[in-house]
């Protein structure tokens, strides 16, 4: 007896089919999951142009256009009445709704997303078009009319689905939108949006099925299903979807404003467009704020003229615009001068902050920075609409870079920032051609050094102080100058590293090795114009040798700035005290170095002849005695020279 009853109970079990769930008690994720496995290769034809426009004509009550007539398109009338068919004998429950759509998407497994929606919405119409048509006809005298009106019972059926259908259309646009865009081939980092609304877009068309599957129901009379419940949940995962777009549509219009800036960037008409393309968009004008007037003035200002670009973040730049500010006012010292075919007034130097977020800190930080520059700023307080081609052409990282640019548009420079942190106005007009030039001009002097085995580490910005003579107590106070300058606090607070190096200090051979080296070069032919320059160096060198107490020679780096005598070097570095605010407003403390130099060479020095014996063999032009009866070469015992001392700084001006 408990054996059959447990049979009996055992039976059932074994007969009962697996249970369908009910969609509404499935979540998103759920839905995605399933649906994504139904899901192949978009490799089935659908003519999704032509099949838009019947089933939009027919759900619209709208017709064709005229002149559009469609006799064959893809998929073909079997495929969607089989669809149809499927809908129509749906049983009653909402778990049969599921079962129907997820056969529907196994059935056009092959198709794309918006075709799997399309064609099962064109299903859909085949049998809620014939309703509205046999609805709307007028059949007085129609007998075919009547009798298919008979039927179909019309009298009897439900208002068609109106509010669900608008939905649905909607949603199969929006599914097509991004169709559409992901064809073009965007890429995935450029365009993210598009990749996040795939995940949307599966069930997006599982809803978009289920409702119609629902509504077809209601529409032969199998079942009654509260569209609305089905309405909510397509509403509520197209809302998601429709935000993607919308971000889509942003992050795509971003990109082929891009593309159109950057074919435009290529050929610019001149510097003012150049510059549009960076910093302006097409909804606005974006005004330049002038350092010099601390006002407001157009972009038109830099027509015609050469640019400075300063592309930089807000943070640590401050050196950068206290040398930038020193170039300024370079430039503006005898503006109408022409350097190398350039003229000063011609340059001008434009700011391009690049910041991320515009947050108030941002701004606030940007004001104080504003407050302290002499030359123009781009104040824009969102990203600059050409920040991508910034990053592409200039390859900015974010480490503050200078670009020249000329009148036309054109490159002069791609990152002048090391060449005028080494050379200063001196590389004026910035080219990387001046920065050559400058290096060749001194690349002598180096070769003697190392020749002289002087053993001096130049690099970088690192300040040096080579200094020489006879009297050891201008040496001793020379060193202790220096010495007491490199620890001043106003030194330390800037960064600044000031190194010293006494010629002959270790090895007195030295000395005259180097200033051998020195005459070498003097004794070499002149080829150009810089070889004459370089010769002017090199007398003005030879001039400081002959100073009784002493002599130093100032560099930066490779760049070597001041040839100096004993008294007006050893003041300048005594009386610090007084220039050292000159520092923080100059190109740095070489600049600031040269101008007290200078002010003490005139108060030291007046202009006096000095003799110079120079040997015959030296002398470059014979001259014969003007007596007729003689003609015989004189003999020269002395050459006169015009003192050296005040013409030194503008010889060892570079």
């Amino acid at each position: 007896m408990s054996l059959s009853i447990a049979a009996d109970s055992i039976a059932p079990a074994k007969l009962q089919k697996p249970q369908l769930p009910n969609p509404f008690d499935l979540s998103d994720s759920q839905i995605l999951e399933k649906v994504y496995l139904t899901h192949l290769h978009d490799e089935d034809q659908c003519d999704v142009d032509v099949l838009s426009d019947i089933v939009y004509s027919v759900v619209r009550k709208t017709g064709l256009p005229e002149g559009k007539a469609y006799t064959v398109f893809q998929p073909e009338f079997r495929t969607m009445k089989l669809i149809s068919c499927q809908m129509i004998t749906t049983p009653r429950g909402e778990h049969y709704v599921h079962q129907t759509t997820m056969c529907i998407l196994q059935y056009l497994k092959s198709y794309s997303w918006e075709a799997k929606a399309l064609v099962t919405l064109a299903a859909f119409a085949l049998e809620y078009g014939n309703l509205l048509y046999l609805s709307d006809i007028a059949t007085p005298d129609n007998q075919l009319a009547n009798s298919l009106k008979q039927l179909n019972q019309v009298q009897i059926r439900k208002d068609p689905a109106t509010n669900l259908v608008v939905l649905v259309r909607e949603v199969l646009d929006r599914i097509q939108d991004w169709a559409r865009w992901s064809a073009l081939g965007y890429d995935i980092q450029e365009v993210p949006s598009l990749s996040n609304a795939l995940n949307e877009i599966p069930v997006v068309v599982y809803w978009t099925l289920a409702s119609l599957v629902a509504a077809t129901a209601n529409l032969v009379g199998v079942s009654d299903y509260r569209l609305t419940g089905f309405m909510e949940r397509l509403s509520l995962a197209d809302s998601r979807l429709k935000q993607h777009l919308i971000s889509s549509k942003e992050q795509i219009d971003y990109v082929e404003e891009y593309l159109q800036r950057r074919k435009a960037f290529s050929n610019p008409k001149d510097v003012v467009e150049f510059l549009k393309l960076l910093i302006q968009d097409n909804k606005s004008k974006v005004q330049i704020y002038d350092g010099s007037t601390k006002t407001k003035t157009d972009i038109e200002v830099f027509k015609q003229k050469y640019v400075l670009l300063f592309i930089s973040s807000l943070d640590k730049i401050e050196d950068e615009i206290s040398l930038l500010n020193s170039i300024y006012d370079r430039l503006q010292e005898n503006p109408t001068e022409i350097i190398k075919n350039y003229k000063k007034e011609d340059f001008k130097i434009l700011w391009l902050p690049i910041v991320a977020l515009w947050d108030e800190k941002q701004r606030y930080k940007f004001n104080v920075l504003k407050d302290n520059i002499k030359w123009y700023a781009v104040e824009l307080f969102s990203e600059l609409p050409g920040t991508e081609l910034i990053k592409e052409k200039f390859n900015y990282l974010g480490k503050p870079i200078i670009p020249v640019l000329t009148p036309l548009g054109d490159i002069l420079n791609e990152d002048a920032m090391d060449l005028i942190f080494q050379w200063g106005i001196d590389a004026f007009p910035f080219r990387k051609s001046d920065g050559i030039e400058l290096t060749i001009k001194w690349k002598w002097f180096w070769d003697a050094a190392r020749k002289a085995n002087l053993g001096i580490q130049a690099n970088g910005d690192r300040y040096i102080f080579i200094y020489g003579g006879g009297d050891k107590n201008w040496i001793q106070q020379f060193t202790v100058a220096v010495e007491n300058t490199k620890r001043h606090a106003t030194i330390l607070s800037t960064d600044t590293i000031i190194d010293h190096y006494q010629l002959g200090k270790d090895d007195s051979k030295i000395v005259s090795r180097f200033w051998i080296e020195i005459e070498r070069k003097r004794l070499q032919k002149h080829k150009d114009p810089l070889d004459c320059e370089v010769q002017k160096i090199v007398k003005t060198l030879l001039c400081l040798k002959q100073d009784q107490k002493g002599w130093a020679i100032l560099t930066k780096g490779f760049n070597v700035r001041v040839l100096g005598h004993s008294e007006p070097m050893l003041q300048t570095l005594a009386e610090f005290d007084s220039w050292k605010e000159k520092i923080l407003q100059k190109e740095g403390f070489d600049v600031a170095f040269d101008e007290y130099y200078k002010i003490k060479l005139d108060e030291i020095y007046a202009r006096q002849q000095c003799a110079f014996v120079k040997n015959n063999a030296n002398v470059l032009v014979t001259i014969t005695c003007p007596n007729p009866t003689c003609a015989r070469v004189m003999e020269v015992t002395s050459v006169n020279y015009q003192c050296c001392h005040r013409d030194a700084s503008d010889n060892a001006k570079i």
